[in-house]
């Protein structure tokens, strides 16, 4: 069973689920947002955001892939990419973090410590850049915006509330602590994608880590 994670480009945009591929929320102001969504081309701006981020910054994604079947993705850059962030009331996202923006996992891929793994390639990627931490906007309560990440899955791989709130409260992924963690990425991938089944491909929901 082949097991591989590799940096999202503007070649493999494609293998993220529909509703990811053309989401605009953080990579667009709200204004700007509504209006890629009103003009039915919000994917060109999503593809257009991949590629500045490429050109000025660099890599700011990754996609897990088993038998060659995208299963998850990660997507992450710096805040002043993420125009987005500031609208939160628990912003701004610190300077020596990158905002993890969104993590998702196929169903039956959860649970597996998968999500754990993506974020160990995400810090593992953004030390060697100079950056301490990685931090995210969480979503508490009952109902979660799909944009969002349940702030309880960002506790359960290790992250901190730094700034409470009852509704978005941001976390805090220190980089030593993720760092400490046993074992290689690419053998806690191996590892971990040991029992995984990949099905027939189709668009099904994505879920958080």
């Amino acid at each position: 069973m082949g097991r591989r994670i590799a940096p999202l480009t503007l070649d493999n945009l494609g293998d993220l689920p529909l509703p990811c591929r053309s989401c605009v929320f953080w990579e667009l102001d709200p204004v700007s947002a509504r209006a890629a969504e009103e003009s039915g081309k919000p994917e060109l701006e999503k593809e257009g955001w991949i590629s500045a981020v490429l050109l000025e910054w660099g890599s700011c994604g990754r996609v897990v892939y088993v038998d060659e079947l995208p299963v998850g993705y990660v997507l992450y850059a710096p805040p002043a990419y993420v125009p987005r962030s500031s609208a939160f009331p628990t912003s701004p996202v610190s300077p020596d973090a990158v905002q993890l923006i969104v993590s998702r996992l196929l169903p039956g891929y959860q649970r597996q410590g998968i999500g754990r793994v993506l974020v160990q390639t995400v810090v593992k990627d953004v030390v060697g850049r100079g950056f301490k931490a990685i931090e995210a906007f969480g979503a508490a309560g009952r109902e979660t915006p799909s944009c969002l990440l349940p702030a309880d899955h960002l506790r359960a791989v290790g992250f901190k509330t730094v700034r409470p709130h009852h509704r978005y409260p941001r976390l805090r992924l220190e980089a030593r602590t993720t760092l400490s963690w046993k074992g290689d990425v690419e053998v806690a991938l191996e590892r971990l994608l040991g029992g995984a089944r990949g099905g027939p491909r189709k668009e099904p929901a994505l879920r958080p880590f």
